[in-house]
């Protein structure tokens, strides 16, 4: 099973900004009903691109400095990073098809 890392103001740059490779960074709440829908099937979609992209979670409630930064207004939203930057984005709880085509895309 590929590794999810949770995310914090502290690993973030490290994590996402400097990886060399692809990031998914699943912007959630653990209050958020379509978050808690929506985290196995990034889970699922982790294990299809173990090697290819790094999958990270980012709790807004904890890290809302980040969450601001990054414009999230709902969640889930899923941010894809390459370079450092976001190259596309997913708002809401959506299948595994719509993750893999749009990481198909940035790949």
């Amino acid at each position: 099973m590929a590794e999810v890392i949770e995310l914090n103001a502290d690993t973030f740059e490290k994590e996402v900004i400097n990886s060399e490779l692809p990031v998914l960074v699943d912007c959630w709440a653990s209050w958020c009903q379509p978050c808690l829908i929506v985290a196995p099937i990034v889970e699922e979609v982790a294990d299809l691109y173990q090697g290819k992209v790094k999958f990270c979670k980012l709790n807004v409630d904890e890290s809302r400095d980040i969450a601001v930064r990054y414009g999230i207004m709902s969640i889930p939203t899923l941010l894809i990073f390459k370079g450092g930057k976001v190259v596309d984005q997913i708002i809401g709880a959506v299948p595994k098809e719509i993750i893999s085509e749009k990481l198909d895309n940035v790949l």
